[in-house]
């Protein structure tokens, strides 16, 4: 919402871009009036400026674009960080600022600095029960949550043909955890399978890499050496195998997201699960990613088997990733085949959340401990489907006659802020100091409850530093405003512009740290807080 509303205080007419496509993935919760009022805005000032409109149900935005939109060698910005899940298809996509994106599509170009490359070498093929999951927290745990800040990860190597579209998907998404700036799959005939299998195979192209390419930085991964990993609490680079921690005692397991509801993630899953019965003392949760997944195991039984075995069907969204619904018990261990485990992040403050593939959390699920999906027996093989169940029905075309659209605002949805201009002199008393790593969820918490005051900043900013100090925004309000001081990766996570806005309305005038996530520096100075470095 925050965007469309800064675009609309821009007064742009519409957008230059080869397609716009507005996602509604997030906020499905509808408690109250606010969230359904955000979508009536959302589908009436999207059919007036001229974007394609993803009705809700319709799916998570990555894996709905990764399906029917991403092309090989296309250029892709969005307003969510895991944008990258493109890069499976051979896409640069990048994650950024609403800010950015509007801009970019009033102007048609995006203005970034130029990354260092890391060329990832992938050699072998992943043995019994390792996923994509398991090279994603490979990387991750060799080169932590900074690894990857100013960088894009280019992957090639023998290695790369054994992977499907939606498994290298799964590694561009999660490379974000990295800091990087996007990560990239060669489009070879695995790419040109899943496009056709689309109905796209038109869109098709080979791309790779020269032979005599020169990376920046280089890293080498022989995926048959490769284990169940799992992210322990709470970063996604605290990855241990599996084995590690068999036997931690869990109450809830959650499959699904951006990262992991893909058709090839939750066959395997219902492979798993199929005849046997989830374990008593845990709920287990199953998010289609789309409602083109979500028919296809309809039509094949596999969701009836996922039924018959006690999980619980949740709508194709976002949902418990970013804190809608889900929250764990007081205290307890969720496993998620998700791509944040930062505390808080579930809505239970002292929840422990580990991350890993489908196949332990399908593993976990039938024990009720971290169980090692390799004790299961022989795994599960699922084939790439010859065509997928393709129907764009919830897809809604811009108005024909744009200048005829009324844009709807409920009560809930307030102007946007505008910034004034940055003075020549800064002197503030520092409202805040935190340490490394904090995230935006730090700065502003997601959740059911925060989310649904998205459109509405006056609001959302009561909650401002709320995981961190409670007595923060009084502060900001009796001091006029103030610094804020932080340490590494400073902003690191989602793209959330409301993490930079909140603190703009509440008079924050810079933050000085040692350095920054890259979506959340831009998104402050685009705001006009300085992001100044020690």
């Amino acid at each position: 919402v925050l965007g469309w509303q800064q675009f609309e205080a821009m007064g742009l007419a519409g957008g230059r871009t080869e397609l716009w496509v507005h996602y509604i993935d997030h906020n499905m919760l509808q408690v109250d009036f606010r969230n359904a009022d955000d979508h009536r805005y959302l589908q009436s000032v999207s059919a007036k400026y001229g974007a394609l409109f993803s009705r809700p149900g319709n799916g998570i935005c990555h894996q709905v674009h990764l399906e029917r939109f991403a092309e090989p060698g296309k250029t892709l910005i969005g307003t969510d960080s895991h944008t990258p899940n493109a890069g499976g298809m051979g896409a640069l996509a990048i994650g950024v600022g609403g800010l950015e994106v509007i801009a970019a599509a009033a102007a048609g170009r995006l203005h970034l600095a130029m990354p260092k490359v890391v060329g990832v070498h992938l050699i072998g093929q992943m043995g019994s029960w390792v996923a994509a999951k398991d090279v994603i927290l490979e990387v991750l745990r060799r080169l932590t949550v900074r690894g990857g800040v100013g960088k894009i990860m280019e992957y090639f190597g023998s290695g790369v043909s054994g992977l499907s579209v939606t498994q290298r998907a799964t590694i561009c998404n999660m490379g974000v955890e990295l800091g990087a700036t996007t990560s990239i799959f060669p489009s070879d005939h695995r790419t040109k399978e899943f496009l056709e299998a689309q109905g796209r195979g038109a869109g098709w192209k080979p791309l790779s890499a020269d032979a005599d390419a020169d990376y920046d930085e280089s890293l080498e991964i022989n995926l048959g050496e490769l284990e169940p990993l799992i992210a322990k609490p709470h970063s996604p680079d605290n990855v241990v195998p599996v084995r590690d921690v068999a036997g931690t005692l869990v109450s809830q397991v959650c499959i699904g997201s951006c990262t992991n509801s893909s058709y090839e993630d939750l066959m395997r899953v219902a492979g798993v699960l199929k005849g046997k019965t989830v374990n008593p003392q845990l709920n287990l949760t199953v998010t289609p990613g789309t409602k083109q997944v979500f028919t296809m195991l309809s039509q094949n039984g596999a969701l009836t088997d996922l039924i018959a075995a006690g999980a619980r069907i949740l709508e194709s969204t976002c949902g418990p990733c970013c804190g809608q619904g889900q929250a764990p018990a007081t205290g307890s261990v969720s496993v998620r085949s998700f791509n944040r485990n930062f505390p808080g992040r579930s809505n239970t403050a002292d929840a422990q959340v580990y991350l890993a593939s489908p196949e332990t959390c399908a593993a976990t699920a039938l024990t009720g401990v971290i169980t090692d999906p390799r004790t299961l027996g022989a795994p599960i093989v699922v084939s790439t489907p010859a065509r997928y169940d393709v129907n764009d029905n919830m897809i809604v075309a811009p108005a024909l006659n744009p200048k005829s659209v009324e844009v709807i605002c409920g009560p809930n949805i307030k102007p946007v802020p505008v910034p004034r201009p940055v003075a020549d002199t800064l002197r503030c008393r520092v409202l805040i100091k935190v340490g490394d790593h904090i995230t935006t969820d730090h700065i502003l918490p997601s959740g059911a409850k925060i989310l649904a005051l998205r459109s509405n900043v006056p609001a959302i900013s009561e909650y401002t530093f709320a995981a961190v100090d409670t007595d923060f925004v009084r502060r900001a309000k009796e001091w006029g405003g103030g610094f804020v001081v932080g340490g590494v990766n400073y902003g690191q996570g989602s793209s959330r512009d409301h993490a930079a806005m909140a603190p703009l309305y509440l008079g924050v005038k810079a933050v000085l740290a040692k350095s920054y996530a890259r979506i959340h520096s831009t998104n402050l100075i685009n705001l006009g807080i300085m992001p100044l470095t020690f």
